[in-house]
């Protein structure tokens, strides 16, 4: 005896429940035409993941009441596991409930409630505390959502239960190394059970969370037997049968897992798309200086959006260096966007004109530099509110972290693709995204990296090299390491403290930052957040 199960890898728009409930019986229809008896859709399908405060909106759970309605009738002959949340006894779960027939069968409780890093399940949900098994067939099968399976005891629970086949719906959002952390985990979790594990993921972007897809099964052995593609919607087909006393999963498609520069180039592309499309931009503009950062924003959203939506703007000043508007014209007409150059001199003069008696007696310092910045965030504000264009900033982790950013100049913008990419790794991606196709002119990789905002001025000159930079930030931002700890590791102690000083000085300026693509297992947003009026000091 076999079975069919297919598994929807959706890309849901968080709070459009009607959409989303499209979404669900568009999938239904395709599994049962593709012949299907089981089908799989994410954890909180119909509302998106993370909804957030719109859990506790009172109008939710009519909506969601509402669309479980329409599905039930629509499911037929095909068993049809989905997430949403619900109230049951007065309480808020996160559920997952089997539709066959036009009923309920059962309904899922989630278990082990996430609240770290970017999750916060335990402001809106209970916690359920039973497994949950229906009759598959005569197959006894297990649900859990997302966390569960990362913990021991709902496996074990579902095991002593009678269960032969444990399926899994989540919503897990992508950091570098994801799909290897989970399969190295599921293949634990399968062996310990002697149970194959059907793990289902969303895909698509969210604020600055990424959900990869990447859905995948594996038999009892920890063997994996099939895999989706990352960062596409698709559903994925599995044949599972009958051996002697356990459950087999034939082998079907086993998408190769991709490299760590080629996972987080896509992720940055789909969040990037998926932020602009789903809040209903028609085209995207940006500063193009001729160096690294802005020549990685303007191929990413080529990437995600296509030329023909791509307006890149040069806004030079005395200190632009020719090789700066020769590489960014190149890049711009090799890529085909909308190009134009504005030189920002006619007006940092007239603001300077009219700040003279305020600058009369004092020194020319980084005031004069963060006005040449604010000049060119004034032009493509004006440009965005007139031809209705989302601002990409284009600054990135490093710099973000220790403050080496303008506000409401080179930090102005309403998306950030390069928020959470390290400077070591925009080299990387570039050079990845150049492998593919030369769009970035070499010149801009090579050549060493500059606000241009001075004279000669080099990021070196106020700043550590980049490689013992980012790997000071690395340890203290995304490993929590003590000043002391990363002194023992190697560092020079002056180098660090004032790095960690300039972290911990520059939270007012990250709380006024754009939106950004999360692509490490600590971003500056969701997963950290630090008070900006505080007494702390890491380095003392």
């Amino acid at each position: 005896m076999s079975f069919s199960i297919a598994l929807a890898q959706i890309n849901p728009l968080v709070g459009d429940i009607p959409a989303n409930t499209q979404h669900v019986l568009s999938s239904i229809a395709q599994a049962r035409k593709a012949g299907a008896r089981l089908l799989l859709l994410p954890e909180l399908a119909l509302t998106g993941y993370p909804p957030e405060d719109l859990l506790l909106r009172p109008s939710l759970q009519p909506r969601i009441e509402q669309a479980l309605a329409q599905i039930a009738t629509a499911v037929g002959d095909l068993y049809v596991v989905l997430g949403y949340p619900i109230m049951r006894e007065g309480k808020l779960f996160n559920a997952a409930g089997v539709f066959y027939r036009g009923k309920l069968l059962t309904e899922y409780r989630k278990q082990c409630l996430p609240n770290y890093q970017v999750f916060d399940e335990k402001r809106y949900f209970a916690a359920g505390d039973q497994p949950c098994l229906f009759d598959l067939d005569g197959t006894p099968v297990a649900l859990t959502i997302c966390e569960d399976i990362w913990q021991e005891h709902p496996m074990q629970q579902a095991k002593n239960a009678g269960a032969r086949l444990m399926l899994s719906i989540n919503a897990s959002p992508f950091h570098n190394g994801k799909q290897d952390e989970r399969e190295t985990l599921f293949a634990r979790r399968a062996r310990a059970g002697a149970i194959p594990i059907v793990y289902l993921n969303m895909v698509g972007g969210q604020d600055e969370l990424v959900f990869d897809g990447s859905s995948c099964a594996l038999n009892s052995d920890g063997t994996v037997c099939a895999r989706a593609f990352a960062f596409e919607e698709e559903m994925l087909l599995l044949e599972a049968r009958k051996c002697s006393e356990q459950i087999c999963i034939d082998v079907a498609k086993l998408a190769p897992l991709l490299s760590e520069e080629a996972a987080t180039y896509q992720a940055l592309v789909c969040g990037l798309r998926d932020y602009v499309n789903k809040n209903s931009f028609a085209r995207v503009v940006l500063g193009l200086s001729g160096g690294i950062d802005s020549a990685l924003t303007l191929a990413l959203a080529v990437d995600a959006l296509g030329a023909d939506r791509v307006e890149a703007v040069m806004m030079p000043y005395h200190y632009t260096a020719a090789m700066s508007m020769e590489d960014a014209e190149s890049q711009a007409r090799t890529l085909g966007v909308a190009y134009s150059v504005i030189p920002i001199a006619p007006a940092f003069n007239a603001f300077m004109d009219m700040l003279t008696p305020h600058f009369a007696n004092t020194k020319r310092d980084t005031t004069e530099e963060n006005l040449q910045a604010r000049c060119r965030g004034l032009l493509l504000m004006a440009i965005s509110n007139k031809k209705g264009a989302l601002v990409l900033t284009t600054g990135n982790k490093s710099e973000i972290a220790v403050g080496y950013c303008t506000l409401y100049g080179d930090m102005v913008g309403g998306f950030a693709p390069l928020k959470d990419v390290p400077k070591t790794w925009v080299y990387r991606l570039a050079a990845y995204r150049n492998s593919l196709s030369a769009v970035i002119p070499q010149r801009v990789i090579d050549r060493p990296p500059s606000a241009e905002l001075a004279p000669d001025q080099k990021d070196q000159d106020s700043l550590p090299t980049y490689d013992i930079l980012d790997e000071i930030l690395a340890r203290y931002v995304e490993q929590d390491e003590s000043c002391e700890e990363i002194i023992s590791a190697g560092f020079a102690a002056d180098t660090v403290k004032r790095v960690l000083r300039l972290v911990d000085a520059n939270e007012y300026k990250r709380r006024q930052s754009a939106v950004g693509v999360r692509i490490s297992q600590r971003g500056f947003g969701r997963d950290r957040r630090y008070p900006i009026t505080n007494g702390w000091r890491a380095g003392e």
